[in-house]
């Protein structure tokens, strides 16, 4: 196990509660930033940005750098894995990912029975220049996607507005679809793995579309695979630190938090604060739930946005972040004066 004593970040997953919380933003590392900007621009593909260890690290750094978040997560991609998997994965400019479609069992009889972990090397050589460099109260955090929302791309061949191409397959193709799942559940166990391995401290497990799923979907395709993950995860690495962020699954949080197994659970920003604080136990580490638009908005936008959370969460295992990723026009200063803010909590 990490010797946490040094920082907050990990302080905050092993149950303490710290006034003032630690603070990290998810899509830290982004083009809301001149020098990630600049170093992107190298690369013809985003994949090859994330193939690339030196490059990749350094994003990791510079918000870390530039703002001293109490925590570094590791700059690459959740398609990775469908990439590893011996799927076809591109990133078209200003349209996003694409993938060879999995319509049948053709498609799926192309994908590899286990993950290409020689693929993903230049991921784990990332992790351990970004671990040697970070400061020593720095944390540095893994991640993978889900099953249902990698699977979701994999199933559409792109990002869709309500996943409609991934749920009608799991309705018509039932047993497909879980030999897809379980397969992309085996993937992440052998991925989150081996990025802890490398050096990561702590992974999240981001499931960005679970709350597009009606109940007996969701408990079949969101919440029983990343149990399956954690458990997975915790067999090879019995003290794995882990985060669960699922997006927008509302009031069934509580039993999430419950049942998988996770040390902490991660907020979006539709989530009250104060219905969490209210509902999930005390003992369960909080994440989030800054609304990114409320740090693009600034001024009093920001500092009620913040204040409401600190609020809600002071006495217990917190660690500040934003609901969803930093938006891309975000400016460096309202990022800042959220740096202000959650530093200077309980500091009076």
């Amino acid at each position: 196990m990490t010797d946490s004593s040094e920082k907050p970040f990990l302080r905050v997953l092993d149950g303490e509660a710290l006034s003032p919380p630690p603070v990290w933003l998810m899509r830290q590392a982004g083009r809301y930033l001149p020098e990630y900007r600049e170093i992107r621009a190298k690369f013809p593909t985003f994949l090859d940005f994330c193939y690339a260890p030196k490059a990749a690290s350094e994003a990791t750094l510079q918000p870390i750098r530039r703002f001293g978040f109490d925590a570094a997560i590791l700059f690459s991609d959740i398609l990775v894995v469908p990439d590893a998997l011996g799927q076809k994965v591109s990133f078209e400019v200003n349209e996003g990912p694409r993938l060879e479609p999995i319509l049948s069992e053709k498609e799926f009889g192309r994908l590899n029975e286990a993950i290409d972990l020689k693929r993903l090397a230049p991921v784990f050589e990332t992790i351990e220049r970004v671990r040697a460099a970070l400061p020593a109260t720095t944390a540095l955090i893994g991640f993978c996607g889900a099953p249902w929302t990698v699977a979701s791309y994999m199933i559409a061949g792109r990002g869709t507005p309500d996943q409609a191409p991934a749920r009608l397959f799991a309705y018509r193709e039932p047993e497909l679809f879980q030999r897809l799942i379980d397969r992309l559940i085996e993937a992440s166990v052998d991925y989150l793995a081996r990025q802890i391995e490398s050096g990561v401290e702590a992974v999240q497990i981001f499931d960005s579309w679970a709350g597009v799923l009606p109940a007996g979907e969701y408990e079949r395709w969101c919440l029983a695979p990343i149990k399956q993950i954690v458990a997975g995860v915790r067999r090879r690495h019995k003290d794995a630190q882990v985060i669960g962020f699922p997006k927008g699954i509302g009031p069934r949080l509580d039993d999430f938090a419950a049942q998988t197994g996770i040390d902490a659970l991660g907020l979006d920003s539709a989530v009250d604060p104060l219905w969490a604080a209210q509902n999930i136990p005390n003992a369960k580490a909080l994440q989030g739930n800054l609304d990114p638009l409320a740090l693009l908005a600034g001024g009093a936008a920001l500092e009620a946005g913040a204040a409401r959370i600190l609020k809600a969460f002071r006495g217990r295992p917190h660690i500040f972040n934003l609901g969803h990723g930093v938006a891309q026009p975000t400016p460096l200063a309202h990022v800042e004066a959220l740096m202000r803010l959650v530093r200077g909590h309980g500091a009076s």
